[in-house]
């Protein structure tokens, strides 16, 4: 199963890793470096699944978490944020502000895969579902 991932990051060594990581499952890997540009990619593409660092510049990732979902066209997309926020309530923060899932950073780049499949098989099992 293949899917179309943005990745919102500002971090090129994240996104290289991420980026490559997932084409080797044979993912298309939209990618931007900032909440805006990533808001307005996913509207314009509306991806399977979407990646999303937390700590941006601009606007942080739980402002473009609330944004995305306001876009009626990306309100059962998985967004998962992936994120060295690691405290004790960060990933109630995230989940809140609308993501659907929560990725520590470094990643362990095995598990991270099996995750995104994971994603990816109940986002495409609702889908097919309708």
């Amino acid at each position: 199963m293949t899917a179309r991932i943005l990745y919102i990051e500002d971090n090129e060594q994240n996104l290289y890793l991420v980026t490559f990581l997932l084409k080797t499952k044979g993912h298309e890997v939209l990618q931007a470096h900032e909440g805006p540009e990533g808001i307005e990619i996913a509207g314009r593409e509306k991806p399977d699944l979407i990646l999303l660092d937390i700590q941006l510049p601009s606007m942080d990732g739980y402002t473009v978490a609330r944004l995305l979902r306001t876009n009626p066209d990306l309100v059962k997309t998985p967004i998962v944020a992936l994120t060295s926020y690691a405290m004790p309530g960060d990933r109630e923060k995230a989940m809140a502000a609308g993501c659907t899932g929560y990725i520590e950073k470094p990643i362990n780049p095995d598990i991270f895969l099996n995750q995104i499949t994971a994603w990816l098989q109940n986002d495409m099992l609702g889908e097919n579902e309708k």
